[in-house]
């Protein structure tokens, strides 16, 4: 008998887990590092962002109430290292002005909403995609939706879990239905795919080697 995408989708959780290990995502000290990080890595490297939170953590600009009250081109200036930095320090600003209408500037205050409502707010914001939102929601928040990345698709279609042309929600989709509604494994789960993304599920497929490798999947050096 055939076996299922919830089941395939399991064991390759079980062989990543077993392969790498817990990863300890994300990379960020508080959730409010964790939200400014989820914003500013758009379009750039982990590396670039770390510099950035570094600038605002040397002005004391880690915090709700001091950004809110920086002028934008002071917070662009801050974040510098994370590139289109004028972009970046309006998305941040409506990030803080949507948080203090939202929840008086505190995080914490968003602990007891309905998953799916604060993820329709959160994508109210301009220059809040899905992604980033899901990321908010899973890694600053602890809320159980999955985040979905260049990596995830790759890894699912490259395995023939879901057709080539499946967007995000597809993609969300396929991963929340066949995984335990549990936000510490969707935490892992996305770490581990990262890991794999950035060793051998490269834009340029490297197989050998992969804890993946087992599973059906297409071609080494196969390009997606």
């Amino acid at each position: 008998m055939a076996q299922s995408t919830a089941e395939t989708l399991r064991e390759m959780y079980a062989a990543l887990m077993e392969a790498y290990g817990p990863q300890a995502w994300w990379p960020g000290e508080t959730p409010t590092e964790v939200v400014i990080g989820a914003i500013l890595t758009q379009n750039t490297s982990w590396k670039n962002v770390e510099r950035a939170i570094a600038r605002l953590r040397s002005a004391g600009a880690l915090d709700w109430g001091r950004l809110r009250d920086l002028p934008a081109e002071e917070v662009a200036e801050l974040i510098r290292p994370a590139g289109y930095f004028n972009v970046k320090a309006r998305r941040l600003k409506n990030f803080v002005a949507w948080l203090f209408a939202e929840a008086g500037g505190d995080l914490a205050g968003l602990a007891d909403r309905d998953v799916g409502s604060l993820r329709e707010s959160l994508l109210s914001i301009s220059g809040v995609g899905r992604e980033t939102a899901d990321a908010i929601l899973l890694y600053a928040l602890g809320k159980t939706t999955f985040v979905v990345d260049a990596y995830t698709a790759r890894v699912a279609k490259r395995h023939r879990l879901i057709d080539v042309e499946a967007g995000y929600d597809e993609l969300k989709e396929l991963f929340e239905g066949a995984l335990p509604a549990d936000a510490a494994m969707f935490n892992e789960y996305h770490a581990l795919i990262v890991e794999v993304g950035k060793r051998h599920c490269k834009p340029r497929a490297q197989c050998a080697g992969c804890p993946l490798e087992r599973f059906p999947h297409a071609e080494s050096g196969d390009e997606l």
